[in-house]
């Protein structure tokens, strides 16, 4: 049984009152404050902050009806602006208008100022330079270009189209990077004609850092065509670097035109070039066709001339080819270091007919086509071009000039490739 304590020891330990300043709360305080806080913190990152909160004013009391109007006013102004610019952009779509790429009414002078070809279009010619149209440009404020272009039989059937690039037609489909389209009134598969149309590209180019297309577009009088002759689909191979990439429009229906992201139109052949731009042009074609080829650049050898007789065969060919032969290689033989070489170009392979007119100082052949390859010469050389009887006669003053300056103009020297 436990005793009581004596009324003494009761005076020595008197019962206390809780205090405020006692170990025990105090630390049961701080350690509620620091839970607190921990959740405050925690809530704090989910919730942002807000003011303190006070007795709001008349005057802010009345102001939050006007934020709420003036945010669903905005909202309205976005959506309404929205749909005016999509009406804008629809209504550009529709008034997007094609013509034809042939124009009849200029069908007697198809290479006299505007041609029949996209004939609302100026080109852009600074003298002795090569006359052009690209797309966006200032001329065109910007627009792009856009064609519906498979017939091959009539160029009128062929159409175009400028449309802004946040607008194109209905059906069109974007191609991306440069496109060459070119107009030749002659055709692509003689090599003169095919390649007094393609010059051009390669004069914008060397102007134009070196620029490299996507894809050529080839049309002759308005009429598309699929392919050129192979020696010139090598020639431009061969100065461009790369395989030529001939838009056929196939996979894309008559509805569904193609619009360039950027696309440059050539339609007057050579026409606009000084004859020193021509020079520089035919010699950077030279220079890039003997690099394509494994050629050397220096041409032919010291002390040796190289007499080439490049034959043809139809009606402007040598009726008595062997004798035309016998007579010159007798000729050969009574100068020193000459050598003789006889040859058909449809017989031989594209570099075949670059190394042997690189090795050619004196060039004797019929009038033709062939006579092309003539340019791949160095400067200097010589040639004899025989002619049909009358033939000079029949076309006349003109065509006679013209065969003069086709000859001088493409006797050239080599000043080493650029846009290598």
């Amino acid at each position: 049984m436990t005793k009581p304590l004596a009324p003494h020891v009761l005076a020595r330990n008197p019962q206390r009152p809780l205090s405020l300043y006692s170990q025990k709360l105090s630390l049961y305080l701080l350690v509620t404050c620091g839970t607190l806080f921990v959740l405050f913190q925690i809530h704090s990152l989910r919730t942002p902050l807000s003011p303190p909160a006070s007795v709001p004013s008349a005057s802010t009391r009345n102001s939050f009806p006007n934020r709420e109007s003036l945010i669903i006013n905005t909202d309205l102004t976005l959506k309404n602006c929205s749909n005016h610019l999509g009406s804008v952009a629809s209504k550009l779509q529709e008034s997007v208008t094609f013509l034809p790429l042939k124009d009849l009414r200029y069908a007697e002078a198809a290479q006299e100022g505007h041609t029949w070809f996209m004939s609302s279009m100026y080109d852009t010619h600074v003298k002795g330079e090569v006359q052009y149209q690209q797309f966006p440009s200032s001329s065109s404020r910007g627009r792009l270009l856009c064609i519906k272009g498979h017939d091959n039989h009539e160029g009128a059937w062929n159409s175009y189209a400028l449309a802004w690039p946040q607008a194109l037609p209905k059906n069109a489909t974007l191609m991306r990077g440069l496109t060459f389209i070119s107009n030749n009134h002659y055709n692509y598969d003689n090599l003169w004609h095919g390649l007094s149309a393609l010059v051009p590209f390669v004069a914008w180019r060397i102007k134009n850092e070196c620029a490299t297309p996507s894809r050529w577009i080839l049309y002759h009088r308005g009429e598309l065509r699929y392919k050129m002759a192979s020696w010139l689909k090598n020639l431009m191979e061969a100065t461009y670097s790369e395989t030529l990439n001939i838009q056929t429009f196939e996979g894309f229906g008559d509805d569904e035109p193609l619009c360039f992201e950027k696309a440059v139109v050539i339609r007057h052949n050579e026409g606009g070039l000084s004859g020193e731009n021509v020079m520089h042009v035919y010699d950077f074609i030279r220079c890039k066709a003997r690099f394509h080829c494994n050629l050397s650049l220096e041409g032919n050898l010291k002390g040796r001339i190289g007499m080439t007789m490049l034959m043809r065969t139809g009606a402007r060919s040598f009726r008595n080819e062997s004798e035309v032969v016998r007579i010159f290689s007798g000729e050969c033989r009574k100068v020193e270091g000459c050598q003789i070489m006889v040859a058909h170009s449809n017989n031989l392979t594209f570099c075949q007919q670059v190394q042997l007119m690189s090795l050619t100082d004196i060039l004797i052949s019929p009038h033709g086509a062939q006579l092309t390859n003539l340019f791949l010469m160095d400067k200097n050389s010589s040639v004899m071009e025989f002619f049909p009887k009358g033939w000079l006669k029949l076309a006349g003053e003109v065509k006679r000039k013209k065969t003069e300056e086709a000859s001088q103009g493409r006797l050239i020297n080599s000043h080493g490739c650029i846009c290598a």
